[in-house]
């Protein structure tokens, strides 16, 4: 007789579990597949949480920072980065930090900065600091951490030539350089989007008509452009007005590469068996061209429009460094970098380049986010 292998209940229960997935799979809608799909990568989740952060620390800069980003303080010019202990004397305290105890060289007149461990200042969560503003809806002067100890402070960056906290005016700057990269790319979103799918469904004169507009804008000297907008704009208009100037140009002149792209994806896909018969079911253009065209090519989309949100940070951030964008007293990455302009600044306090450092792990958070979702979007992906 034959010995018959009988099936362990672990090989039943395996196999029941991946029918079950199967079955998940059937039955998802597109976004569960598409959330499935961008969990397992594993960069673009970690990015997507990063600036999910950066974006609610930016737009609670007011609490989250522990200083006003304009306060200057004159004994603490180019202080250190404020380093965070929790032991004293080998025993377990807490997080605080040292104070700072100023002394000045008497062979180069240098003033420098030691830790006083004298005096120790915990941190403390949601403590009291200077009066704030929330985008004009209440006023408050919680702060989401700092020392009780008002004549000193925690410069987790490190302090400006005029003692001005680093850290706080990095995350309002934060505020100024991300909106007006997602602002920016909003319009050239838009522009980009209805402007190459009427040339790329219509073609024939109004696509050329489009093509030689955008040809037109990319032969436009950028560099050229901005040192005349930089010399024509009055130095007495507002900031705000000027943000806004800033902004729209960014867009005028940024959606000609997203335009081409879906140029090109309509040019492809337009004869293709569904475009056809959506014409003879009677659609309009207006629906075969949102209903059907744009959908079939989300992940072109995505991935066009998450390489040009860092375009517009790089645009505004580099304008604003060269002096041509943005000026004091708005604070942006641009406007901090222009305190890191000469060798001196940078071998006395490097600490000051962090605003730089905030645009290069931006920038790679944005482009590894958009990786996954490209591929997450990905129709013929697994």
């Amino acid at each position: 007789m034959t010995e018959q292998t009988i099936p362990s209940n672990t090989d039943a229960k395996g196999k029941a579990n991946a029918a079950d997935r199967k079955e998940e799979l059937f039955t998802a809608k597109p976004w569960q597949l598409i959330w499935r799909r961008f969990s397992r990568h594993t960069l673009a989740v970690i990015s997507m949480w990063f600036l999910g952060l950066l974006i609610v620390s930016a737009i609670f800069a007011d609490m989250v920072a522990p200083y006003s980003p304009f306060e200057v303080q004159r004994l603490r010019t180019l202080a250190p980065p404020t380093p965070i202990h929790l032991f004293h004397e080998g025993q377990f305290v807490g997080p605080f930090v040292y104070g700072l105890a100023r002394e000045r060289d008497p062979e180069t007149a240098r003033v420098t900065f030691t830790a006083d461990t004298n005096k120790v200042l915990p941190i403390r969560l949601f403590v009291r600091g200077d009066e704030y503003s929330f985008f004009g809806l209440f006023t408050s002067d919680i702060r989401l951490f700092g020392v009780e100890d008002r004549r000193n402070q925690i410069n987790l960056l490190g302090t400006d030539d005029l003692g001005r906290d680093v850290f706080s005016r990095l995350l309002h700057g934060a505020r100024v350089s991300l909106s007006a990269g997602l602002v920016g790319v909003a319009f050239a979103f838009v522009l980009g989007l209805t402007l190459g799918s009427i040339s790329g469904y219509f073609g024939g004169w109004i696509d050329s008509s489009i093509q030689r507009l955008m040809e037109f804008i990319r032969s436009i000297p950028t560099i050229p452009l901005w040192m005349g907008l930089a010399a024509a704009l009055p130095v007495a208009w507002d900031p705000l007005f000027v943000y806004v100037l800033i902004t729209l140009i960014l867009a005028l002149i940024g959606w000609t590469h997203l335009a081409r792209v879906v140029r090109g994806q309509f040019f492809a896909i337009r004869n293709e068996d569904y475009v056809l018969a959506a014409r003879l079911a009677g659609a309009t253009e207006f629906r075969i061209i949102t209903k059907h065209m744009l959908p079939s090519m989300t992940s072109y989309i995505i991935a066009a429009l998450t390489l040009a949100v860092p375009d517009m940070i790089l645009g505004e951030t580099a304008l604003s460094f060269l002096g041509l964008g943005l000026r004091p007293p708005v604070v942006s990455w641009g406007v901090l970098l222009q305190d890191a302009q000469n060798l001196r600044s940078i071998s006395l306090a490097p600490w000051l380049l962090s605003p730089g450092i905030a645009v290069v792990l931006t920038v790679l958070a944005f482009n590894f986010l958009g990786d996954g979702l490209r591929d997450a979007a990905d129709p013929y992906g697994q």
